[in-house]
């Protein structure tokens, strides 16, 4: 077999692959000469200069695997490989540490002002008592999202003898116990933390996370890290708290627009420093993700399990026919449920009704996996991954078969337990693959589970919907859909609109606010 290289990768990485197979470096190729060479290869490395195009995925007669050295696969057509059975994997955990020190050092920059300090000793400047800082020791630190790299963090930050709380509703209270971290809520730690971390990714739910409201009731003096995503914090906001004296500064690497715009209102501010998205910037990172997507391309050639796959992994053709349909129906109501659920999700139970239980449903149990843990976690969540992400935080995943379906010729339900209560969501497919959403909570509903949908269950009196469309409107917030399901207990029903654009933060405040309507959720479909 034969492998290409098309991008720079770390020679570790490359010369694992040589031991085996007969490896071409070929950098900075013309599309057409990608096109032209890529029928004899079996498998392609690249990293993000490279881009795998439909055109070129449909000419690779002999590819099996593409490999992205690093975490991101928006230079790939990951449809389009996938369609073809071609695996895609990529090295997500490669820059863990990097990233993870990272943030230790933009923390300890903080709070002893060493950036602004080094400044003025370069200028020629001695002013010991103008960078006064604070101890680590003994404040507290809140980390939102405790995946790899939010973990990391707060084993170094205990190993500094800080106290330590997250949040994070995917992970379990014995995890986190094993772990020396108090869960919280989220407002606790906005509340109490003397410094706090994000280690989320960027959704519907995270941007604008940090916003003035959020701001206005922080712990006074508190410190704030992104290392995570941009976007996450609304930078404005954020300036002008540590302008009023609430926030004692910011440690930032990440932004919602990059690079950083000229006129951010953070470039002026003392208290805030600022790295141009260095988190996985590491001579050993670099090293770890050509390494480790090297080992999985070998993997992949060798026909093993691949665990860091981030499309479908081959399942019989049989039973591919029947179940293909209901994928992404399934992931997306995966992502609704999660959504709709309070708190930290215990178990999540698949049920399979009429026809569909008769087949291997496996697939689809990964897929509505997929769905729940996308929208909030920071790694990427695949059809491999996601049941060990999911037994690593302790959720514990149920499937349940019959045959008999009421109205249905087939249905699939998931029930998602927290700590808070328990959701339910139905759906089926009209006709061959439309698939449709018919039941949230016990509300009867038809909506097609695509863009943004919101939804709200409330008291059945008259102009609940009125008042949520007016507020939409002052927006400038189109409505493209609506519909009313009921329930059979008396004095509810829920609104389900389809908007065609997001609802930020502030506007939601002002929906959720609406009296009578019992609760407002916001699902982006197209997210994750």
């Amino acid at each position: 077999m034969k492998i290409l290289v098309s991008d720079a990768v770390s020679m570790e990485g490359i010369e694992i692959l040589q031991k085996e197979y007969t490896v071409d470096i070929k950098t900075k190729l013309p599309p057409e000469e990608l096109l032209r060479i890529i029928p004899e290869y079996d498998a392609l490395v690249v990293r993000s200069d490279t881009k795998v195009t439909k055109a070129v995925i449909d000419v690779a007669a002999n590819l099996k695997v593409i490999g992205r050295a690093g975490v991101g696969v928006d230079n790939i057509d990951v449809e389009a490989a996938t369609q073809r059975g071609i695996i895609v994997l990529n090295a997500p955990e490669g820059n863990t540490i990097a990233a993870t020190e990272h943030t230790m050092a933009m923390m300890l920059a903080l709070a002893r002002n060493i950036p602004q300090a080094h400044a003025t000793v370069k200028a020629g400047e001695w002013q010991r008592s103008k960078f006064m800082g604070v101890e680590m020791r003994g404040k507290t630190l809140g980390i939102l999202g405790l995946g790899r790299i939010g973990t990391g963090v707060a084993k170094r930050a205990l190993a500094m003898e800080m106290n330590v709380i997250a949040y994070d509703p995917f992970i379990s209270a014995e995890r986190a116990k094993a772990l020396d971290i108090d869960l919280v809520e989220m407002e606790e730690i906005f509340t109490t933390a003397d410094f706090i971390t994000f280690h989320l990714p960027l959704t519907p739910d995270t941007r604008n996370l940090i916003n003035k409201e959020v701001l206005a009731k922080v712990k006074k003096g508190v410190r704030i890290i992104n290392c995570a995503r941009g976007g996450v914090i609304d930078e404005v906001a954020l300036a002008e708290a540590i302008q009023e004296g609430r926030v004692a500064g910011a440690a930032l690497d990440v932004f919602a627009k990059e690079p950083l715009a000229a006129e951010s209102p953070l470039l002026p501010l003392d208290k805030v420093v600022l790295t141009p998205h260095l988190g996985a910037s590491t001579a050993e990172a670099q090293i770890g993700v050509a390494v480790d997507v090297s080992k999985g391309v070998l993997a992949a050639l060798r026909g093993e399990p691949i665990t860091t796959a981030v499309n479908m992994a081959p399942i019989p053709k049989h039973v591919l026919q029947i179940i293909r349909p209901y994928l992404s129906l399934a992931e997306k109501m995966g992502c609704l449920a999660v959504h709709l659920a309070e708190g930290r999700i215990q178990n999540a139970e698949i049920e399979y009704n009429g026809e569909i239980s008769e087949v291997e449903t496996k697939m689809l149990t990964t897929a509505v996996v997929k769905g729940i843990l996308n929208p909030i976690l920071q790694e990427n969540i695949n059809y491999v991954n996601a049941p060990i992400i999911a037994k690593s935080r302790g959720i514990g995943i149920k499937e349940v078969k019959s045959k008999d379906t009421a109205n249905f010729a087939n249905l699939i339900t998931i029930k998602v337990t927290t700590d808070k209560g328990e959701h339910r969501v139905s759906g089926t497919l009209f006709g061959k693959n439309e698939g449709r959403i018919v039941m949230i909570d016990g509300y009867r509903v038809d909506v097609a589970p695509e863009g943004w949908l919101l939804i709200g269950p409330h008291i059945d009196q008259p102009g609940m919907i009125g008042k949520i469309g007016t507020v939409l409107g002052e927006n400038n917030i189109n409505i493209a859909a609506m519909q009313v399901g009921h329930t059979q207990t008396a004095g509810t029903n829920i609104m389900v609109m389809s908007v065609e654009n997001d609802i930020p933060s502030p506007v939601m405040l002002k929906i959720r606010a609406i009296e009578g309507l019992l609760g407002a959720r916001l699902v982006n479909f197209n997210a994750g």
